[in-house]
């Protein structure tokens, strides 16, 4: 469609236009109106939204050129816009005998058809268009063919129509910028790897067809070739910020963190900037141990999405991180606030708060944290951790029981259980529960002796440990 808005000679053409179509509208004499100055006309009103005038001029048209394919199409299109799909496929029938290499016949009763919800009639309409066409027609076919597939969730239709596309014309930008979405979306990463290998095998310098072959690495979890991919992109085109940005997240998940960090900070410098840019910094300086400025690009992810309560927790965590107990509770109390059921902010303002001295409002965010994830083994771990710190052995196996008949009995919770029978004075129960889990596992032997170092004084335990030992290196 034109655009008059620019050009002072097309706005002055399209001006005397529009007065010549008012003047014979009006039943005055004017000058004869040829056919490709009446589809400016339409055009126009169509530009303008005008769909009254527009009608008005494309049937003025039609009767001075009734045997005109292009004018009809014009007119369905009006008609559809107005859904009259009926009125609208009428016109085309009769535009595709006069016209029938028309493309926008096929492609307003495809539109037609899915606006009738009959899906498999546009399908197998335009499937028999592609028969015909070729070159950039046959093209926009496959582009609409797709759309009408994704409109109906056919997502593996959809790569296959832009895998068509990219076949015929390697360097399709659109197509290039689609498959790459549909390729994460299907998971279709080895034959995408496939594809643009082709592509850039004739087309070295395509950047996208560089990004893609990254991002369809990445998507296996090759990592390594997917950041070389990345590299040549950006060698073609130095400002490609988002494949600083998949290069940053490559990095991280090969924990490569300073070179993730050198990325995403490209990509900062390049676009403007985004909290989860800010947030995979501060993940980055994280890992690194280096929690202030963890914190910092926390704050500045937060600056831009205040809502987010899980940023809030994210710089508790680094205050928690650096024994700053004080700092951790005011941004955890922030993040409550938003979220009060979050698990990981109970949990966490939970240890926060024993470490603060204040042992049984501790206690009371990890019961929460338990009730708002009963199946979670982590809650419950801390939990009763937190009980026999706090010397309440009784709920402490009432906890541990509790935990079995929701989530079964786990040995990690075994371990903690024996502890409370050891301090309940049940020695003989400990001694039985003991031998009964090391024979499931001794994986978390060392934390029931890290609660109670001095039970290896027990000879029975010593020897139980070395008993199963000894088994397990017999195997």
């Amino acid at each position: 469609m034109r655009d008059f808005s620019h050009n002072s000679d097309e706005r002055e053409d399209i001006k005397e236009l529009i007065a010549q179509f008012e003047n014979l509208r009006k039943g005055g004499s004017a000058p004869y109106i040829d056919e490709e100055s009446f589809e400016r006309i339409i055009e126009y009103f169509e530009t303008e939204e005008n769909f009254i005038k527009a009608r008005m001029a494309v049937d003025m048209a039609i009767e001075q050129y009734p045997y005109s394919g292009t004018l009809l199409v014009k007119k369905a299109d009006l008609l559809l816009t107005q859904r009259n799909y009926e009125g609208a496929m009428a016109l085309l029938d009769h535009a595709s005998i006069l016209d029938s290499n028309n493309i926008d016949i096929y492609i307003l009763r495809t539109e037609a058809f899915l606006a009738m919800d009959r899906q498999e009639e546009a399908v197998e309409l335009l499937e028999q268009a592609l028969e015909m066409f070729s070159g950039d027609e046959k093209i926009d076919l496959l582009f609409e063919l797709a759309d009408v597939y994704d409109d109906y969730e056919n997502f593996e239709k959809v790569f296959d129509c832009l895998k068509a596309i990219l076949e015929q014309e390697a360097t399709n930008e659109e197509a290039l910028y689609k498959i790459c979405f549909w390729t994460d979306f299907t998971g279709r990463n080895a034959e995408s790897i496939e594809l643009h290998l082709k592509i850039i095998n004739e087309n070295p310098y395509s950047d996208l067809a560089w990004f893609n072959l990254g991002a369809a690495y990445q998507g296996i979890k090759l990592y390594e070739k997917a950041i070389d991919a990345y590299k040549y992109a950006i060698a073609i085109d130095e400002k490609f910020d988002y494949a600083y940005r998949n290069i940053g997240d490559a990095y991280i998940r090969l924990r490569k963190y300073r070179d993730a960090i050198e990325n995403l900070e490209k990509v900062l410098e390049l676009s403007k900037p985004e909290d989860v840019i800010y947030e995979a910094i501060g993940y980055c300086y994280e890992k690194l141990n280096n929690f202030a400025q963890a914190r910092f690009y926390y704050k500045k992810a937060s600056h831009l999405s205040p809502d987010n309560s899980y940023m809030f927790y994210k710089v508790a965590y680094t205050y928690y991180r650096e024994d700053k107990f004080e700092q951790c509770v005011k941004q955890l109390e922030t993040a409550l606030k938003m979220k009060r059921n979050k698990p990981e902010y109970n949990l966490l303002m939970g240890e926060c708060k024993k470490q603060l001295g204040f042992t049984r409002e501790g206690i009371q965010y990890l019961m929460n944290v338990v009730r708002l994830r009963p199946k979670s083994v982590i809650g419950w771990e801390a939990l009763v951790k937190s009980l026999y710190e706090a010397e309440n052995y009784e709920q402490m196996v009432e906890q541990i029981e509790l935990s079995e008949r929701i989530m079964g009995a786990k040995p990690v919770l075994k371990y903690y259980k024996i502890a409370a029978y050891f301090a309940l004075g049940k020695v003989k129960e400990a001694l039985l529960q003991l031998e009964d889990v090391l024979a499931q596992s001794s994986t978390h032997l060392k934390k029931l002796l890290q609660l109670n170092p001095s039970l290896l004084q027990y000879q029975q335990v010593a020897d139980l440990i070395v008993k199963y030992k000894k088994k397990k290196r017999g195997k």
